[in-house]
């Protein structure tokens, strides 16, 4: 209860700058115009009616090539209104597909398919982008099935999952299926601070045990994308103090894994 109660206040946080803004529920980021789910249903006990730093953390590092995408696979779980999978799609080098998923329900999933058709000319050439509902922990043949030869997925996206920490099982299940099982493929992670640490720590141990390895990334208080962002109130202060209240990770195959799967 403590841990929820935080995650509210910090959500009321950094939205106390856009209460009287008629832009609250849109944000655009370069060419991107995107919008969250209606404030109803399972869009808000899912909160897909937010725009969350963790996936603006992930953003801005694909805009700056900390996250390398170009002609890369790639697949986002859980994504809301999808900033970091959609931003990636629009580079001038972009991932060869881009997979946006996120919990089966109308109003979640509208909102989604809309903000990619509404995209769709910001999308650069040769990047295919999907838009499909997916409950963590269920059969993944369907999202399986989209990447090259069926075998997953060059990176995986988790933004602000974390805190769910009742679905852990599932969302790893899921995570283990999609990555590919190659040396070069990357999961990345990013949590609010709102996010107990122990709620994370529980999370990346039980990743280990399925074989995945991890690195913390540092630390910025500085917004360092150079794209435009306005909308729900943000502005270049406002970036800056959302990335200082975000943790993330970057997880690869361990070396055993990789070599349980080498030809003998």
């Amino acid at each position: 209860m403590e841990d929820d109660d935080a995650f509210i206040d910090s959500i009321r946080l950094l939205h106390e700058d856009d209460k009287d803004d008629e832009n609250r529920d849109r944000i655009t980021y370069g060419s991107l115009v995107l919008t969250v789910a209606p404030r109803e249903g399972k869009a808000n006990i899912l909160m897909a009616d937010q725009f969350f730093s963790p996936g603006l953390l992930l953003a801005e590092h694909i805009e700056r090539g900390i996250i390398s995408v170009k002609g890369q696979t790639m697949i986002e779980l859980g994504a809301g209104c999808a900033v970091p999978s959609l931003l990636a799609s629009t580079l001038a080098e972009p991932p060869a597909l881009v997979v946006i998923t996120d919990y089966p329900d109308e109003a979640i999933l509208s909102n989604l398919t809309e903000s990619v058709e509404r995209n769709h000319g910001a999308i650069s050439p040769g990047c295919d982008v999907r838009s499909l509902g997916y409950d963590w922990g269920t059969d993944v043949s369907p999202l399986l099935n989209l990447s090259p030869a069926s075998a997953g997925y060059n990176i995986v996206l988790l933004s602000d999952l974390l805190h769910f920490d009742a679905s852990h099982t599932d969302l790893l299940t899921s995570l283990v299926s999609l990555l590919r099982k190659s040396p070069t493929a990357r999961t990345y992670v990013a949590a609010g601070r709102y996010t107990s640490p122990t709620v994370c720590a529980n999370f990346l141990e039980s990743a280990e045990r399925s074989g995945l390895v991890w690195l913390e990334g540092e630390e910025e208080s500085e917004w360092l994308g150079t794209l435009p962002v306005s909308g729900s109130g943000l502005n270049k202060e406002n970036l800056g103090l959302r990335k200082t209240m975000c943790r993330w990770w970057t997880g690869k195959w361990s070396e055993d894994v990789l070599r349980s799967l080498a030809p003998s």
